[in-house]
């Protein structure tokens, strides 16, 4: 019997040790839950000594009564006081539709999305906004230039030739205000302008002076407008967004709106499509722009902080 009682004191301390040895070596798990595990010992000695055993370290009894603190919880976007950074790079495929005049004198234009990407040259399109707790400062930009060059269609002037281009960059900052921001909801309200700027040459091989010109527009629109997006699924976006401007002050009126569904294929990363119209009507006297364009968009957006 003393043979038995000095074997379960040797696996009592062996057990003690071991115990605090773990709990020292892992300290956070203490901090998550309390584990306790309770030691069979042999009758006669659990008698003899009463011994309790738990696989915690010994400590105050203040502190084992004591209610752990809730694990820290991030930070809601209303709290966060960091900047945060979007980049959206996109492809908007649209056509265009209205009419063009100058000086008395007006033509329908009807360009389909293969029309003007038979005739594209150069493009540069991309959205970017930095946000801090409820501002919102986005930036849309897009830059397009088209040409061709085609063979006059009259008799005796076959050989000459009319090398056409055009383009068309707009630069639309604005700042917002993030009037409702929930996880599944976020309702924003944005003001800014929009810059315009058209511009057209034609130049005739050979060369004719006489015949040859180049011309552009400029002029900026201010706008006021909003922006909803709505969590359908953990991964799964919805954005509708929309503005009005111009009154008088470069153009007459000029609106858009637009839509996009965007699914998260990482935490960084979205991916997005959607449509996009967009309506303007210039007219200062000499010339008039009155065109509808509008067509679907592809694009990323990536989360850079």
């Amino acid at each position: 019997m003393s043979r038995l009682n000095n074997l379960a004191r040797i696996v009592l301390l062996i057990g003690i040790t071991l115990s605090a040895i773990f709990f020292i070596e892992r300290p956070c798990l203490a901090q998550v839950a309390p584990l306790t595990q309770s030691v069979a010992v042999p009758e006669s000695v659990a008698h003899d000594h009463s011994i309790a055993l738990t696989s915690s370290a010994p400590v105050p009894s203040e502190a084992s009564e004591a209610t752990l603190p809730d694990p820290p919880k991030p930070n809601s976007s209303g709290d966060d006081s960091d900047w945060h950074i979007d980049l959206s790079p996109y492809l908007w495929f649209p056509g265009v539709h209205g009419t063009i005049g100058a000086l008395g004198r007006d033509i329908s234009v009807h360009a389909t999305p293969g029309d003007l990407l038979s005739n594209f040259r150069f493009g540069l399109m991309g959205a970017v906004e930095a946000r801090k707790k409820r501002i919102l400062l986005p930036l849309d930009l897009m830059w397009v230039r088209l040409g061709t060059s085609k063979g006059l269609p009259f008799p005796g002037l076959e050989a000459i030739s009319a090398d056409v281009k055009g383009g068309e960059f707009l630069l639309t900052p604005k700042i917002g205000y993030r009037v409702i921001d929930q996880e599944k909801i976020k309702v924003d309200a944005l003001t800014g302008f929009r810059y315009w700027h058209f511009y057209e040459s034609v130049a005739f091989v050979p060369t004719n002076t006489n015949l040859n010109f180049s011309k552009s527009q400029d002029w900026v629109d201010p706008l006021v407008g909003g922006r909803i997006t709505g969590m359908l699924a953990p991964k799964v976006v919805v954005t509708i967004f929309g503005d009005v401007g111009g009154w008088g002050t470069g153009s007459q009126l000029e609106y858009q709106v637009g839509g996009a569904v965007g699914y998260k294929i990482k935490p960084r990363w979205t991916l997005q499509a959607g449509y996009r119209y967009l309506d303007m009507d210039y007219r200062n006297g000499t010339s008039i722009a009155d065109l509808i364009t509008s067509g679907a968009l592809f694009g990323v957006t990536i989360n850079l902080k």
